[in-house]
C-alpha cells in the first residue's frame, strides 16, 4: 500500500521548530556587536559604530539618531510578537486548540511588517548618514535578521493555511490509499 500526502501530524513539531530558529536568529542580529555593517576601517551593529584600525577603534553609539532607535524599538517589537507566537503555536498545535492558528499567522505578518520596515530603515539611513566614503557590506547579523524574517513569512503562510486541514492536523482523518 502506498500512502499519499503530507504527514500533517508532523507540522505539529515543524511550525514551532521554525519559530525557535527565527527567535535565535532575531536574537542574534539584536545582540550581535558586530556584523550590520563591515568595511576595512569601519563596522557597525544595530547599536554602534566603530570607525579607525587595530588596536583602537573609536566607539560611537547609533542610539542618537532617531532612525537607529526606531529600527532597534521595530525589530525588538517584531521579536516580542515572534515569542508570543512561538507560545501560542504550543497551545494551538500541541493542545489542539485550532481557533489560534489564524490568530498567529496574523500576528506573525504584523511582526514581518515590523522586521521589514527595521531591515529597510537601517541599509537607508546608515548609508545616507554614517557612509563618508569606501566600500560597505551588510554583513552577517544583518542577514541573520533578514533570515528571521523569511522564517517568519513562510510559517505566517502555514499558520493562515493550517485550519483548512484540522483533521488531517490532529490526525482525526481517514488515510487515503492508492492501489496500483
Amino acid at each position: 500500500m502506498f500512502k499519499c500526502g503530507l504527514a500533517f501530524p508532523r507540522c505539529r513539531w515543524i511550525l514551532p521548530l521554525l519559530l525557535l530558529i527565527a527567535i535565535i536568529f532575531d536574537i542574534i542580529a539584536l545582540a550581535a556587536s558586530s556584523g550590520w555593517v563591515d568595511s576595512k576601517y569601519n563596522y557597525a551593529s544595530l547599536w554602534d559604530q566603530y570607525r579607525g584600525r587595530e588596536p583602537k577603534w573609536d566607539q560611537t553609539s547609533l542610539m542618537e539618531f532617531g532612525w537607529a532607535k526606531a529600527t532597534a524599538a521595530m525589530l525588538i517589537i517584531g521579536c516580542i510578537l515572534l515569542i508570543i507566537c512561538f507560545i501560542l503555536s504550543f497551545l494551538a498545535l500541541c493542545k489542539g486548540q485550532a481557533s489560534l492558528l489564524k490568530v498567529i499567522g496574523l500576528i506573525l505578518f504584523v511582526a514581518v511588517l515590523f522586521q521589514v520596515i527595521a531591515l529597510i530603515i537601517y541599509p537607508v539611513k546608515f548609508t545616507e548618514t554614517q557612509i563618508k566614503n569606501g566600500d560597505y557590506e551588510y554583513s552577517w547579523s544583518y542577514g541573520f535578521g533578514w533570515g528571521a524574517t523569511i522564517l517568519m513569512i513562510g510559517c505566517g503562510v502555514f499558520f493562515c493555511c493550517l485550519p483548512k486541514y484540522e483533521e488531517e492536523l490532529y490526525g482525526q482523518a481517514k488515510p487515503i490509499y492508492f492501489y496500483g
